[in-house]
């Protein structure tokens, strides 16, 4: 009974998409460091990441629970469905915020000062899509603070690389977030939700998709001119790349089918693969 109630919180905040924002908030640390970062710190990055990330996504599905109950593709959801009552998605949340809080004193003076802001952050992208097709930038801010402030937590001090990494996550993240909408174009403009592809429409948002994702990788690329990275890591950006590619190649205004794989399955490795490629370089040459 127990498991199959984390079973459910775990599928509800989509746990796996963890993947999105943990891998650079890695990296923002081990750039930081220039090696391996202190382990009390390594400890409570990766607490305020997991806290963050899944309080972030529980408010959301709470927040959007009735939006979702309305929509086809999501009145299957855990809300929807009756499955999760309201205030056991708040007291999860909590739990995440209440994480991200304990992390944040235990690390330095910069990250508490910084925390409200990243709070409203957090909070605020849910509401962004009833004013704002913007909202999938605001929703790359959310997840593009994961390296800057992993920077902060090591260094207790800003600086050009992790904000760089910061865009690159937000365009990244938002790109993929645009493929993602397209499923939902008839039902948001029906019901006034604010998208790209609502706004611009199917071929237009696509497009816009493509120019956020070729940005990202001219940020990877101007990255080592403000650290020290060689070989390994710009193998690493070819790599994400052709991950990029291909998820674009299998998505177009006629034939949507794989939109699922193309902005979730696809980019679950392109995290991962970019922090693999960074570590190696690090260590091995």
């Amino acid at each position: 009974m127990v498991w199959n109630k984390l079973k459910m919180y775990g599928e509800l905040v989509m746990f796996r998409h963890t993947l999105f924002a943990l891998p650079f908030g890695l990296m923002g640390a081990f750039l930081a460091s220039g090696g391996w970062p202190p382990l009390s710190n390594l400890f409570w990055i990766l607490v305020a990441l997991v806290g963050a990330r899944n309080a972030a996504n529980a408010l959301n599905r709470l927040i959007d629970w009735k939006i979702d109950a309305k929509n086809p593709r999501t009145a299957s959801r855990h809300m929807p469905r009756g499955l999760i009552k309201p205030l056991e998605v708040l007291i999860l949340s909590g739990a995440g915020l209440g994480l991200m809080v304990i992390a944040a004193y235990r690390l330095n003076e910069l990250c508490v000062r910084l925390l409200p802001l990243a709070v409203v952050i957090l909070v605020g992208y849910s509401y962004t899509k009833r004013f704002t097709w913007a909202c999938h930038l605001v929703l790359g801010l959310a997840v593009g603070l994961a390296p800057l402030g992993a920077w902060i937590a090591i260094t207790g001090e800003m600086a050009v690389p992790p904000l760089i990494l910061t865009l690159v996550v937000a365009l990244w993240v938002a790109g993929f977030d645009v493929i993602y909408a397209t499923q939902d174009i008839t039902f948001d403009r029906k019901e006034r939700i604010h998208s790209i592809p609502a706004r611009f429409g199917l071929k237009n948002a696509l497009y816009i998709a493509r120019a956020f994702h070729f940005t990202t990788l001219l940020l990877l690329l101007i990255l080592p001119f403000f650290i020290s990275l060689g070989f390994l890591y710009y193998l690493g950006v070819a790599a994400a790349a052709g991950l990029l590619l291909y998820e674009h190649r299998i998505v177009s205004p006629e034939n949507l089918s794989r939109v699922k794989i193309a902005s979730y399955h696809v980019n679950e490795l392109i995290g991962v693969t970019v922090f693999a490629f960074t570590l190696a370089d690090m260590f091995i040459l």
